[in-house]
């Protein structure tokens, strides 16, 4: 056989595509189908009721540009940072303290948990009769929505702390801030981010909630706003940008809890 032979049939070399680049395309694919299948259901639809991709891009540009959008959205940030932060900081030391006192954890954990099965959509009537609809009551709002995730998280997170990490903090007469600090906190912190990522969706809910059926402000007034005129690409290009700010919201939400629970995969 002659070397032009063995080399005509040698295999000739595949280009390797990484897998997280193969995803990223197939992704990209998806949002090119779908904003291609929008398109065509909003030109053979009532305009009053749904509307093309263009056009919602078109008054999504149009709001951009008079500032309506920018000034709406920077609202609803303003009230989600101060609901979340209130239900990180009480629901993280809530949660501390329940996992380590067994009997206020007996006593409370039965209304914790109703209170988290509870729509809170039924509650923010009694919330505007005790403060109105200042925008302490739209933060009350927004923090009880997502406080629970974030308490339950931490206090099964404190109670499911390795025994011999105790025993050996023990062991050397650590004392209990010590031991909170060097050992508690650190091994309840992913779970804490797990609750605190979950919170993020509810948070965002309460916003929407609060700006729907109290103060009509921010995002969810453009939503009101445009929906009473029947203009379908307004209130699409609104929601539009609810959905990209809950996507990039629980996206740092999800880097933060991989980066505290990097010790856990042996890192």
């Amino acid at each position: 056989m002659s070397a032009v032979q063995v080399e005509a049939r040698e295999p000739k070399p595949r280009m390797i595509v990484p897998h997280s680049v193969r995803g990223s395309l197939v992704s990209v694919a998806g949002l090119v189908a779908g904003a291609g299948l929008w398109e065509i259901i909003g030109r053979h639809t009532q305009q009053s009721s749904f509307a093309s991709f263009s056009k919602t891009m078109g008054a999504l540009w149009g709001m951009t540009k008079t500032g309506e959008l920018p000034r709406a959205a920077e609202s609803s940030l303003e009230l989600f940072g101060a609901g979340l932060a209130i239900a990180l900081v009480l629901g993280f030391f809530l949660g501390l303290i329940l996992a380590r006192v067994r009997v206020l954890r007996i006593g409370l954990e039965p209304y914790i948990l109703m209170l988290y099965a509870t729509p809170m959509f039924a509650l923010i009537p009694y919330i505007l009769s005790l403060f109105g609809f200042e925008f302490r009551a739209k933060v009350i709002v927004v923090a009880m929505f997502g406080i629970w995730p974030i308490l339950i998280n931490t206090m099964e997170g404190a109670r499911s702390v390795n025994l011999d990490l105790l025993e050996v903090a023990r062991s050397y007469r650590t004392t209990e801030p010590k031991l909170w600090r060097h050992v508690i906190i650190p091994y309840t912190l992913p779970y804490t981010m797990t609750g605190a990522r979950q919170g993020i969706a509810r948070s965002l809910v309460g916003v929407i909630a609060s700006e729907f059926l109290l103060a009509a402000t921010g995002l969810g007034s453009l939503i009101l706003t445009y929906t009473n005129r029947f203009d379908a690409a307004h209130v699409l290009a609104a929601v539009l940008v609810i959905t990209v700010i809950a996507t990039l919201l629980m996206a740092i939400g999800r880097a933060i809890e991989n980066y505290f629970a990097r010790w856990k995969a042996g890192v």
